[in-house]
């Protein structure tokens, strides 16, 4: 048994140890938002963070993940009370189909948590290993800008559903 912190709550988990930590996430703790895409760490659908990284959950086993602490999407906030980066990609309209924007989501989390003065092609390589086929890039990049520049302070809150 692995005892794992997920968004802020410990939980033992009572999966082989190398169970994908995708399929605890999911099928354990009805934790949704982590998606199965492609099973081999190479769409990033499944992306969640591990003590300030971002992780592929379907190739990570849970036993990596013992004593850590893991965010994914259900951490960052709520729909009545979204996190920055939810609300950034609520006011730019950034998910079309939705099935990638979680990884994505939480790859970009990741990044602004260590640095949110990042530059436009700094966004634009560390959202590489992503792949969308909904073809949005354009918005999910300036939601992730958005969302850099309101953590940096330097844009506005808007207000709920408008932008600023």
């Amino acid at each position: 048994m692995a005892n794992v912190t997920i968004n802020g709550t410990s939980h033992a988990i009572k999966a082989a140890p190398d169970t994908p930590l995708l399929y605890v996430l999911r099928n354990e703790l009805k934790l949704n938002a982590a998606k199965f895409g492609c099973g081999l760490g190479q769409c990033g659908a499944c992306t969640v963070i591990v003590d300030g990284e971002a992780v592929f959950s379907c190739v990570t086993p849970v036993e990596l993940v013992e004593g850590r602490s893991v965010t994914t999407l259900e951490g960052l906030g709520s729909r009545e009370n979204p996190g920055i980066l939810q609300q950034a990609f609520i006011d730019e309209q950034a998910a079309q189909c939705g099935y990638c924007i979680p990884g994505m989501m939480m790859r970009a989390q990741a990044m602004l948590q260590r640095n949110p003065r990042v530059s436009d092609r700094q966004i634009r390589e560390e959202m590489e290993p992503h792949l969308c086929r909904c073809g949005t890039h354009m918005r999910i990049l300036r939601a992730i800008r958005r969302a850099a520049d309101r953590v940096a302070g330097t844009l506005v809150p808007s207000a709920p559903g408008g932008r600023s």
